[in-house]
């Protein structure tokens, strides 16, 4: 039995994941288990950093 979480964050698509890893068969192993029974979450639009940023600075956005 499993319990505990992970997460993960990434501000690249999960698509390019596989670029990171210099073996295919390790990205893989290791992308299998991550995504295995994962909840996947994809967030749109600007950063909040970004907006903040801008408001802070008086620039519109």
């Amino acid at each position: 039995m499993r319990s505990g979480s992970l997460l993960i964050t990434s501000q690249y698509l999960s698509e390019k994941w596989h670029d990171f890893f210099p073996d295919p068969t390790v990205a893989d192993a290791v992308l299998d288990r991550v995504v295995h029974q994962a909840h996947r979450l994809q967030l749109k639009g600007e950063s909040m950093r970004k907006l903040r940023g801008r408001a802070a600075l008086g620039t519109p956005a």
